[in-house]
C-alpha cells in the first residue's frame, strides 16, 4: 500500500533532521490511541503486520532526494545522504490484536522511530475501510467536492494547504484531492504536507515541528524549559527557516511565556491546533501588540478540524489584523462519504542520552485532551502554575 518512503508528512522529515542534530542517542515509545474506540475485523492486526513489514523495503530514489535537494536547501547534503541510506526496521514497531480491540507499539532510537507515526496512521485508516467493504463516493463526485471547496476559499482570497495524510481514506483519494486542488486552486493552494504527492503534483511541502519536539523537551530539560528551549534548538538548527511554531504542547499561555520578543520576531508566525480558534487569534494578536511587533508582518497557521464553514468564521475575525493560513485534513481526503476514524499514534515515554525512560505528556488548550500520564500531568500543571482543571 505504501510505494515511497516520502509518503509521509514533511514535518516528520524537519523533525528527524533536527533530532539527528540535536539528540542522536535519545529513545522514543510511540503508542496506538483508538480515541473512537473502533471495532477492528478479525485478521486486521496480521494485515497490518504484512504492510508495515513490506515498509523495509522502501528506498529514497535519485529523483525523490534530488527533489528534496532543490525544494529543501535547509536540509543539508549530511542529512539527505543519511535519508538516502534510510532503511525502516518493522521490529521497531508491535502489533497485537485480540478480539476487536488493536494494540501498535513503536519503539526505538527516536531519530529512527520518529517517520513511523504517519504511514502507520494512513495503513490503519486505509485498511480500515478495505477489509470492511466499505463504498465510497465515486471519484467524480469526490474531484467535484474538493474543486467546490477550494474555488470557494479561492474567491475569499485564502491561502490553504493539504494536511491529510494520517486520516485518508485511501492514497488513491488523498492523490486524487491533491490533484484536484491543484487543477483548480490557482494560488489559494499553497502545498501538501505530504512529501511524495507535492513533489508528484508541483507543489511545496509543508510542516515544521510536531508536538512531539516540545514532549522531548520537557522529559529532558523540565516543563519550565521545555518551550523556550525547543524553539531555540529549531532556530540552531534551521536558521530562520521553517519559522512556523506549534503553541498548545503545554497550553498556549504557558507557550507565550516563553515566546518573547526575540522569538516573536524570529519566528514567522505560530500554528493554531485546539480550542477556540477567534481565542487563540485575539490572544495572538495581543501578545504581539504587548512586544511592539505588528501582528500584521506575522501569521497564523489555523489546523484544528476545519471546515468552510469554520475557516470563514476565522477570515472575519482576523482580516486585516494578522496573517492567516489554513492547513486542512481529514475534510479533504477523507470527506467521501464515510465516517473518519478518530485515532492518533502519539509518544508517550522517552529515555533521553543517560537517563532512564521518562513519561511524556502533553497538555492541550483543550483541557478534555490532556494525554500523557496523570501524575506527570499534575506535576506539569504545578509547575508551570497552569489553574485548568484536569
Amino acid at each position: 500500500m505504501l510505494t515511497s518512503l516520502l509518503d509521509n508528512d514533511f514535518y516528520k522529515i524537519t523533525m528527524q533532521n533536527a533530532v539527528i542534530k540535536r539528540f542522536p542517542y535519545a529513545q522514543a515509545r510511540y503508542a496506538f490511541i483508538n480515541r473512537g474506540e473502533h471495532a477492528f475485523p478479525e485478521g486486521f492486526g496480521d494485515a497490518l503486520r504484512r504492510e508495515v513489514d513490506a515498509m523495509a523495503n522502501l528506498v529514497l530514489s535519485e529523483a525523490e532526494k534530488h527533489y528534496l535537494e532543490v525544494t529543501c536547501p535547509y536540509l543539508d547534503p549530511t542529512y539527505l545522504d543519511f535519508l538516502a541510506g534510510f532503511r525502516y526496521n518493522p521490529a521497531e514497531v508491535t502489533i497485537r490484536q485480540q478480539g476487536a480491540d488493536l494494540s501498535v507499539t513503536i519503539e526505538g532510537l527516536w531519530y529512527r522511530t520518529i517517520l513511523w507515526e504517519v504511514p502507520l496512521m494512513a495503513l490503519i485508516s486505509e485498511l480500515w475501510y478495505r477489509l470492511r467493504d466499505v463504498e465510497r463516493d465515486a471519484d467524480e463526485t469526490v474531484e467535484a467536492r474538493t474543486r467546490a471547496k477550494i474555488e470557494q476559499y479561492q474567491k475569499l482570497g485564502l491561502k490553504i494547504a493539504e494536511f491529510g495524510t494520517r486520516r485518508r481514506f485511501s492514497f488513491d483519494v488523498h492523490d486524487r484531492v491533491v490533484g484536484a486542488l491543484r487543477h483548480h486552486g490557482g494560488e489559494a493552494f499553497s502545498g501538501s504536507s505530504n512529501v511524495l504527492l507535492a513533489m508528484r503534483h508541483g507543489v511545496k511541502p509543508i510542516g515544521t515541528h510536531a508536538h512531539e519536539w516540545f514532549m522531548f523537551h520537557g522529559a529532558r530539560f523540565g516543563f519550565k524549559m521545555a518551550n523556550s528551549l525547543a524553539l531555540e534548538h529549531w532556530v540552531d538548527v534551521y536558521r530562520g527557516d521553517l519559522g512556523i511554531a506549534l503553541t498548545d504542547t503545554f497550553t498556549s499561555p504557558a507557550f507565550f511565556e516563553s515566546f518573547d520578543k526575540k522569538f516573536a520576531k524570529l519566528f514567522d508566525g505560530v500554528r493554531h491546533d485546539s480550542a477556540d480558534p477567534i481565542d487563540f487569534a485575539a490572544s495572538t494578536i495581543a501578545h504581539y501588540e504587548k512586544l511592539g511587533i505588528d501582528p500584521r508582518s506575522k501569521t497564523i497557521i489555523f489546523s484544528d478540524a476545519l471546515t468552510p464553514e469554520k475557516v470563514e468564521r476565522i477570515q472575519a475575525f482576523c482580516q486585516d489584523r494578522i496573517g492567516m493560513a489554513f492547513g486542512i485534513g481529514t475534510n479533504f481526503t477523507n470527506d467521501v462519504g464515510v465516517e473518519p476514524m478518530n485515532m492518533v499514534v502519539k509518544m508517550v515515554e522517552a529515555r533521553p542520552e543517560g537517563q532512564h525512560w521518562l513519561p511524556v505528556i502533553k497538555l492541550s488548550d483543550v483541557p478534555d485532551k490532556h494525554t500523557g500520564d496523570p501524575e506527570m500531568i499534575a506535576l506539569a500543571k504545578r509547575v508551570l502554575a497552569l489553574s485548568r482543571p484536569a
